[in-house]
């Protein structure tokens, strides 16, 4: 019997191999946030000897009209219901020393920023919970997807009013701006501006 040379058993295998990495390749680049419709944004602010950092994703308004508003008018964010704050993975917010949010305690760490927008005020909710993808998360035991957010996990509760902008604003934004005594997280999108005032604890 006749065998076969050994660079006619090893190209097949190569080449699948190459045909799986190329693959793999591609789905990490469509993955990478420059790539995303909705790409990652972060904002961060010193704020005395304290660092505040979010991390989030930013849709764009791709000619919709309706972002926040009535779950019967078709609103893309509903009234009444809990928003991740962005799009794909849960939005973060690190500080580096206890703070008060909205006068409410947060002590140091990493949380994911949850909010329920309103016509007169916005639930505003900090998670203890990390890796979100909406309101899911896998579950470290069947490594499935579930809808995870639990109010229970909510360090911080606050309510806030929303307000409005004179210019519409495209893209989803989340920033630090300087206040009186400390710095206010604002959100923007379409024509709504939320502020969420952020302040050292004693």
């Amino acid at each position: 019997m006749q065998r076969k040379p050994l660079f006619a058993l090893t190209l097949p295998l190569a080449l699948a191999a190459a045909f799986l990495l190329t693959n793999l390749a591609a789905v990490a680049q469509d993955l990478h946030p420059s790539r995303r419709p909705s790409p990652m944004g972060m904002a961060r602010t010193d704020l005395g000897d304290a660092y505040l950092r979010v991390v989030y994703n930013r849709p764009y308004l791709r000619g919709r009209t309706n972002i926040f508003g009535t779950e019967d008018s078709g609103a893309l964010v509903p009234f009444g219901k809990v928003w991740r704050t962005g799009a794909n993975e849960g939005t973060e917010l690190t500080v580096t020393r206890d703070v008060l949010v909205a006068g409410k305690p947060l002590p140091a760490g990493t949380y994911t920023l949850f909010t329920t927008p309103g016509a007169e005020s916005w639930g505003v909710h900090i998670n203890s919970l990390l890796g979100f993808s909406s309101t899911f998360r896998a579950n470290p035991e069947t490594g499935q997807f579930e809808n995870a957010y639990d109010a229970a996990n909510n360090v911080v509760d606050v309510q806030v009013k929303p307000g409005t902008l004179e210019e519409e604003v495209d893209q989803f934004t989340i920033a630090f701006e300087n206040a009186e005594e400390g710095t206010d997280l604002v959100l923007r999108w379409q024509k709504t501006e939320v502020r969420v005032p952020i302040r050292l604890a004693p």
